[in-house]
């Protein structure tokens, strides 16, 4: 019987994310949060909680909430049970190869997933890597940089996630930048890593950790090697592999399988073609039939158009809306969006044709120049419209006046208790006179007005308009509104 893990994880859920002020979850939970790493997850309730955050993606999410429950509770029942070593011979890791173009939350869905179940999670991109090593780092770096993200804890680092992104960028194919025999070999130590190897946490190339194991060797008399098993880590690996889905066509085309024999697919079809892909197509492209091996779980990605983009954008705990309001609510501003403006921020993301990047891009471009100045002016909410989107100077005009004329309200109701708005006609001759100079109309107000929150109370009302003739002659109208008052209560007392 083959050893057993020390270390046995709790066997609980992932506390649930407090919801904010309209009752939305702000964002998935974090096991730096106090989570424990929940190894009984059914693949059913984690592919609910995915749902909750992927768009258009239903396909995706099922493998993959399906294949890593089942790692994971595959390796709970080896911790409980053990496990022999004529048993682990024949155990293959439900290590992932993702295949989608940029932008549409492959990287995403996999943090989704670490956090949820609550294992360290490590990013990684194989173009830095070398044969040899890149400057300062190799492979083994990224199991290192794993128990960095489980804070030291090297057993809760041994049922981690890593993630390999740009994946497709080592292949050995013709037409790929590099020298493929490099690409050979980073293919090979990843190999070893996917498989179950010893990685020592004092790497080689890292000067400052050997003069530290030096140290502590001097200190307790003896050398202290710390090492770290990948046997039960999930690699998961992705990439867009450009090219790929003419290698697939081709292939089928010759069976008959009534493709279009002709380049410029469309992303529906792209995606189509590449959920028939095989281990075959994979080695042509340029992979080692070893290191497909170790990654017997495919996943094809939908890439998003316009409405899959609105769809992210609507949906409750969409993060680049959620972001974009703490950030206006960290100075003071309540931020809101109407439907127009999302579907017009969800078009120009899909013009960019960069995925779900393509929404920050459109949302940043949107409100840069409202998030630079209404913080300086106090302005307490903004609402995003079609119109803010297209015509933002004359928006940010009609905003400063809106923030002068609610401010000059609001400090009107604190000295009088009367609540005052203004006509439509008096609010136009404002703008037209004044613009967007919101401390300039404050003053002429303050000035003009100055006399009307004592004499407004006289006329025993508890909300008051004013009217262009108030702005043209302040004291002759509010005089002539005071005397008309008296004589109506003179005549209503005889």
């Amino acid at each position: 019987m083959e050893s057993q893990p020390q270390f046995t994880p709790p066997l609980k859920d992932i506390p649930k994310p407090e919801p904010d002020e309209a009752g939305h979850e702000e964002g998935p939970p974090s096991h730096r949060q106090g989570g424990d790493i929940d190894f009984r997850l059914k693949p059913e309730e984690l592919e609910e909680y995915l749902n909750r955050y992927v768009v258009d993606q239903p396909q995706a999410v099922e493998v993959l909430a399906t294949k890593i429950c089942t790692h994971f509770n595959r390796t709970r029942l080896e911790m409980e049970e053990g496990v022999s070593n004529e048993a682990s011979l024949g155990n293959i890791k439900s290590n992932v190869l993702m295949v989608g173009p940029t932008g549409v939350g492959k990287t995403f869905i996999i943090k989704l997933i670490a956090d949820r179940i609550g294992v360290p999670f490590v990013k990684g991109d194989a173009t830095k890597f070398s044969e040899t090593g890149y400057v300062g780092g190799d492979v083994e770096d990224l199991v290192r940089e794993l128990v960095r993200d489980a804070d030291g804890d090297i057993k809760r680092a041994e049922y981690g996630i890593i993630y390999i992104d740009e994946i497709d960028k080592i292949s050995a194919s013709p037409g790929h930048w590099g020298p493929d025999v490099s690409r050979s070999g980073v293919q090979r130590n990843l190999l070893k890593l996917m498989e179950e190897t010893e990685v020592d946490m004092k790497a080689p190339h890292d000067l400052a950790s050997q003069m530290e194991a030096v140290m502590q060797a001097q200190r307790s008399g003896k050398v202290e090697r710390k090492k770290v098993n990948t046997r039960n880590i999930l690699f998961v690996v992705s990439g867009a592999f450009d090219g790929l889905a003419d290698l697939i066509r081709k292939r089928l085309a010759k069976r008959g399988m009534g493709f279009k024999s002709d380049v410029g697919l469309t992303p529906p079809e792209q995606v189509e073609i590449l959920r028939h892909v095989t281990t075959r197509d994979l080695m042509d492209y340029g992979f080692e039939s070893e290191f497909i091996g170790r990654l017997p779980v495919t996943v094809v990605l939908n890439d998003l158009n316009e409405d899959s983009l609105y769809q992210i954008l609507t949906n409750p705990t969409c993060t680049v809306i959620q972001a974009k309001k703490r950030e206006f609510r960290s100075y003071g501003v309540a931020l809101n969006f109407d439907d127009d403006a999302l579907k017009l921020l969800a078009h120009q993301a899909a013009e960019e044709k960069t995925g779900a990047r393509g929404l920050i891009s459109a949302v940043e471009r949107a409100l840069i120049k409202f998030e630079k100045r209404l913080p300086s002016v106090g302005a307490r909410k903004l609402t995003v419209t079609r119109r803010l989107i297209e015509e933002p100077e004359e928006v940010m005009k009609e905003v400063m006046f809106d923030h002068a004329l609610e401010s000059f309200a609001e400090g009107f109701l604190d000295k009088s208790g009367i609540i005052m708005t203004f006509h439509a006609d008096a609010r136009r001759h404002l703008f037209d006179t004044f613009g967007d100079k919101p401390n300039t109309i404050i003053a002429y107000l303050e000035k003009s007005l100055q006399d009307y929150a004592y004499g407004v109370k006289l006329l025993g009302v508890t909300e008051f308009i004013i009217t262009p003739e108030m702005l043209e002659n302040p004291k002759g109208v509010l005089d002539g509104l005071i005397k008309a008052a008296y004589e109506r209560r003179s005549a209503g007392g005889v």
